[in-house]
């Protein structure tokens, strides 16, 4: 067997191996969507979800997005100044932040704590068989479970998303206003002025789509999990690769085919 025919048999393999998986997931998420639109609900779960996925992850998103935001000013006024384009820096930070930086980056830093997190409560609940307990119990771990958490993560995402792009934003403000020269009222008018609603829509499209893959990467590969401390380590590393692959992958396709236009 030639090199070449080793290395297609590899990347078969390997994206047969990759479709299997995304479909298990898709099969996963639609069984849980299924199952949470029946009762019993359970809403305090639901609040305790939302309060881990929302106000815990503040400070890392919140951090982030400032960091990056005067970073990308910086960047920006560098580029523009080879063309004589140093007055763009508003309006190229504004947009990249709100269409693009923003969610990707507060997805990827909540995909990092939280699905990490569920995938080792919920791998560390299976291979303790306190879901089997559960089920004992006739209480259905689709819902106890999975849906108050893929449900907290889609509704809380788009609102760490909105404080992300807006202390972005301030971060190119400032670095533009203390270091660069900018005026602060004109940088202000600038960036209101390109700024449209497509661009926030956009924005938080994919926060809440990026939300669900997160909270859905963590719980099925939890779920799924098997091999006492080993299998939740796996489960808890699986989680976060797939949480990141998907997110980028969402991200380009909703960026290509939704608001590509």
């Amino acid at each position: 067997m030639t090199a070449l025919a080793r290395l297609l048999i590899a990347i078969g393999t390997f994206a047969i191996a990759a479709l299997g998986a995304l479909g298990r997931m898709a099969l996963f998420a639609v069984e849980a969507l299924v199952r949470a639109a029946r009762p019993p609900w359970y809403p305090a779960r639901l609040l305790e979800q939302m309060a881990l996925v929302g106000w815990f992850s503040l400070p890392v998103v919140g951090l982030t997005a400032l960091f990056t935001g005067a970073a990308l000013a910086q960047q920006v006024f560098v580029g523009g100044s080879r063309f004589n384009a140093e007055s763009t820096v508003p309006a190229i930070t504004v947009i990249a932040i709100v269409r693009e930086l923003g969610p990707v980056l507060a997805g990827l830093m909540v995909a990092g704590r939280v699905a990490s997190a569920m995938a080792a409560e919920i791998a560390t609940m299976r291979v303790t068989e306190q879901i089997d307990a559960l089920v004992t119990l006739r209480t259905d771990p689709f819902r106890y479970l999975i849906a108050p958490r893929l449900l907290a993560s889609t509704l809380m995402l788009p609102l760490l998303v909105i404080i992300a792009n807006i202390i972005g934003v301030l971060g190119g403000f400032l670095i533009a206003t203390t270091r660069l020269g900018f005026n602060s009222t004109a940088y202000l008018v600038t960036t209101a002025r390109y700024l449209e609603w497509e661009d926030t829509r956009s924005s938080l499209v994919k926060a809440a789509v990026f939300g669900f893959i997160l909270a859905l990467a963590g719980c099925y590969n939890g779920y799924r999990s098997s091999g006492g401390a080993a299998g939740v380590g796996r489960a808890t590393t699986n989680a976060v690769v797939a949480a990141f692959i998907l997110i980028l992958l969402a991200n380009l396709v909703i960026t290509v085919l939704v608001f590509g236009a």
